[in-house]
């Protein structure tokens, strides 16, 4: 097998381009750009855990949403959802405010600060990326492109709707590990 960062061209050819083959490579790029994508997040908001920064995101995409929903969005208890809120709150970020109709629930939006956070995490994190891409022979990047249109087209293959385990529409069932449960597809997505 071809390490990412060893010696040699990169070419996997023949057998070693089998997905149990190829996966430890790919799972080394992606702890690769998750490192960045940390470290670019960290440099623009520090003190903000990954955690806090996913539900800054989570807030961002379901504006107005209660608390339930929140921790169901970051598959997290409501206690463990209510003390991350109390955090964002006191920072600055999160805002509640009484739904307008059912007293007893509030709904959870970013405050100003909170979207300026997100807006300055997404700019480092595109400069960070840009600086590596720059890197590369344009070819490369072309190469990279394609690789992961194929990789995110496969993935829409491969995760089924909600109650239909078949995938890759052939009645093929993409591998799954031990214990694997397929996460489901957020409302309003088709594969």
């Amino acid at each position: 097998m071809t390490r990412l960062d060893g010696p040699g061209d990169g070419r996997v050819a023949g057998p070693g381009s089998a997905p149990d083959t190829v996966a430890p490579e790919i799972a080394q790029a992606v702890e690769y750009l998750s490192d960045l994508w940390s470290l670019a997040a960290r440099d623009a908001a520090p003190g903000l855990s990954s955690q806090q920064l996913r539900a800054l995101r989570a807030l961002e995409a379901a504006s107005g949403c209660n608390l339930t929903a929140l921790a169901a969005r970051l598959d997290m208890g409501p206690p463990t959802a209510s003390r991350l809120c109390d955090r964002l709150a006191a920072a600055g970020m999160l805002e509640r405010t009484p739904h307008p109709v059912r007293r007893r629930e509030v709904r959870l939006s970013l405050t100003a600060q909170g979207r300026r956070v997100l807006d300055e995490v997404a700019a480092r994190r595109a400069q960070a990326l840009t600086f590596v891409l720059a890197a590369l022979e344009p070819a490369e990047r072309s190469a990279l492109i394609r690789g992961l249109k194929a990789l995110f087209l496969a993935r829409s293959r491969a995760l089924p709707t909600p109650g239909q385990p078949s995938v890759g529409g052939e009645g093929r069932r993409a591998p799954r590990p031990p214990g694997h449960v397929w996460p489901q597809r957020p409302p309003g997505q088709d594969g």
